[in-house]
Order: C-alpha cells, then sequence, then structure tokens
C-alpha cells in the first residue's frame, strides 16, 4: 500500500524544526513521498520550494503543490525549470483558492490548463498529482460536470489524484467507481485526522467536505475535552482507512498540519507501520 503525508511551509525557525520531526517520525512508514503545499494565490511558492529541498536533502522524495492563480506562464515555466533542475520529479497541480477580492490574474483558470501547460513545457519530466472531489467540488455545475472535469485533467497528462478529505467512504467509493469506467489512474484518498473540532468545521465549512452529521453531534458532545475528541477522531479515522483499504483504494494520503503523531497513530492501528 502507497502511503504519502502532506506538510505546509513553516513561517518560523520553531515551525521549521517542528516540521523535521514530524518528517522524522513519520518516515518509518516509508511513504512513497511529502507534498507541501502554498499560501492562497499560490502565495508562498519560495517556502514551498525550500521545505521541498529541505525534504529531499533528508533523502524524502517531495512534490510541491503548484498553482496557477496569480502567475503568468513565464512564471510557471521559470519554476517548473528550477523544479526540474533541483531534481524534483513529482509536481501537486491546482488551480489553487482565489483569495478574497480577488479575480484570477493568472494564465489559466482552470488546473486542467496547467497539467496540459506543464506537459508541453517539461515533457514527462514531472509526475503529475491532481486533485479529486469525492463529494464534488464546491464550484462544480452538478456531479456529472465535476466528473468530466476529472477525466479532462486526466485527459490532459495527470498520472495520479489525490482527493479532498472526506468522512463518508461511499462517497469516495461512488466517485471512483464512476471513474474508473472512462480513465484508469490511481485515485488515493486524502485522510483528515480528527484532533481539533472547531479547526475541523471551519475547514470543512470553506472546502465543501462534509462531516457527517453523527460525527459531528458526537465531537460536539464533548465541548472542550481535547483528549476525548482526539480519542473518538482515532477510532473514526481508523474505521474508515480500514474500510477504504477493504474496498481496494489506491493508497492513503494523510493532511498532517505538519504534526505526525496522530497520522502515525492511525497507520500503527491499521497494521501499516513499516519500520
Amino acid at each position: 500500500m502507497n502511503i504519502s503525508f502532506e506538510f505546509f511551509p513553516p513561517k518560523t525557525p520553531e515551525g521549521n524544526s517542528k516540521l523535521l520531526a514530524a518528517h522524522e517520525a513519520l518516515i518509518a512508514s516509508k511513504p512513497e513521498f511529502f507534498s507541501v503545499t502554498f499560501g492562497a494565490g499560490g502565495s508562498t511558492q519560495d517556502g514551498t520550494l525550500n521545505t521541498v529541498l529541505s525534504l529531499q536533502e533528508q533523502g524524502s522524495e517531495a512534490a510541491p503543490h503548484l498553482s496557477c492563480i496569480g502567475a503568468t506562464e513565464e512564471q510557471l515555466a521559470q519554476l517548473l525549470d528550477t523544479y526540474q533542475q533541483k531534481g524534483i520529479h513529482r509536481i501537486v497541480a491546482l488551480r489553487g483558492d482565489i483569495p478574497s477580492g480577488m479575480g484570477n490574474s493568472g494564465a489559466f483558470g482552470y488546473a486542467s490548463d496547467l497539467v496540459r501547460f506543464i506537459r508541453q513545457h517539461s515533457g514527462d519530466h514531472f509526475f503529475i498529482e491532481v486533485a479529486a472531489y469525492p463529494e464534488m467540488h464546491p464550484q462544480a455545475k452538478s456531479p456529472t460536470a465535476d466528473i468530466d472535469n476529472f477525466v479532462y485533467k486526466v485527459e490532459c497528462g495527470a498520472n495520479s489524484a489525490i482527493t479532498q478529505y472526506f468522512f463518508n467512504a461511499d462517497a469516495f467509493l461512488n466517485f471512483r467507481d464512476q471513474v474508473k469506467k472512462r480513465v484508469s489512474i490511481p485515485i488515493v484518498p486524502g485522510i483528515m485526522p480528527i484532533t481539533n473540532f472547531s479547526q475541523l468545521a471551519r475547514f470543512s465549512d470553506a472546502c465543501g467536505a462534509e462531516i457527517p452529521r453523527w460525527i459531528r453531534t458526537k465531537l460536539q458532545s464533548f465541548g472542550d475535552d481535547r483528549q476525548s475528541i482526539q480519542a473518538f477522531g482515532l477510532d473514526v479515522i481508523t474505521q474508515l482507512c480500514e474500510r477504504l483499504l477493504h474496498e481496494g483504494a489506491d493508497g492513503l494520503h494523510f493532511y498532517t498540519m505538519n504534526s505526525a503523531g496522530p497520522s502515525m497513530e492511525v497507520l500503527r492501528r491499521l497494521g501499516k507501520e513499516r519500520g
């Protein structure tokens, strides 16, 4: 089973130390790669590159997230050339979120355009990951249109996909089965460990990821009891991962929030630590 993890670029020396400590712990599971995000509107790309290079120095394959929001073709081409020169072979190609009050001033409006541009500019050098939305992209016109858009990204040159996190396994399985009638690439479930309910609710409301009512109600009942929230969250996520693996998921991609503990505990429960 392929395992991968997501980090975000730290902004302080303390944050960098935390990230490196998390990386050191997570490599025990022998992940396929680590992905590194960027800020809104494609910002923090320097931080993204620096974090990717730091992870490479530690012996891990790392994949920068690349956004087409707010970037010209020339800027994207320069960034791709830099990544290639630095020995980076994997990219997570995304449209990216448009910051409030900002129109998309970039060269491309959709991730499919970015994927096609990467292929035109860099050929087959990069293994391209794209996003998938089991519960439908918040801005898609319909579930059918959303799947059509995903298939088009694959046709433009995507090699694999990582999903938005979700808690409804049936949503993922339905999406995967519908897509695989038309294209054949790995679709890896994105997994968000539950450690902080208010933070999770805020993220989920923003990105359109549904927290099923029974999970939301249970988490709310714990109030500020962080220990109970985390214990319940581990049970929920472990059961979700067990179901996904039983149903033949292509792997698991953990959104770590730069912390190793929750993801490692889920893997330990799954018996997937490979030290």
